[in-house]
């Protein structure tokens, strides 16, 4: 599912500010980070992982993996379009960040040292992507 101009979200700040909590805003809408080990979202079950800002759908939990970080990893993207990628050379760092397709959220960084089959880990913060539980169909 690709994302084209007229699915993406823009809202105001004020208006991020209201739909999300102080801690959510300052690491989607300004790309901070939450301190290791406070959010890593273990043992939730089957599911997929949402963007908090939007709900654009970003991981599903097969991916997910323990990757010693202290912050929930994953080795694949739901979706190559859910997701978008950018440089990013701050605090002395090169390293490639994490975008929500949709609205432009700051999620995490992606680095090269993950398992098989992909070699990512995709290092996002707890507190950018909410837990949907997958539903029984039977």
């Amino acid at each position: 599912m690709s994302q084209n101009r007229k699915d993406k979200i823009e809202l105001s700040d004020q208006e991020w500010r209201k739909k999300l909590t102080p801690e959510q805003y300052k690491i989607l809408r300004r790309k901070g980070t939450e301190r290791p080990f406070t959010n890593e979202m273990k043992g939730l079950g089957e599911g997929s992982f949402v963007c908090a800002g939007c709900g654009n759908p970003l991981f599903v939990s097969e991916t997910k993996f323990d990757s010693g970080c202290g912050w929930p990893s994953f080795y694949q993207a739901m979706d190559s379009d859910c997701i978008d990628t950018a440089e990013d050379n701050s605090h002395f760092m090169k390293r490639i960040e994490v975008l929500c397709a949709k609205c432009d959220g700051h999620l995490g960084h992606v680095f090269p040292d993950g398992p098989k089959p992909t070699g990512l880990r995709y290092c996002i913060n707890g507190l950018a992507i909410d837990f949907v539980e997958q539903e029984d169909t039977e």
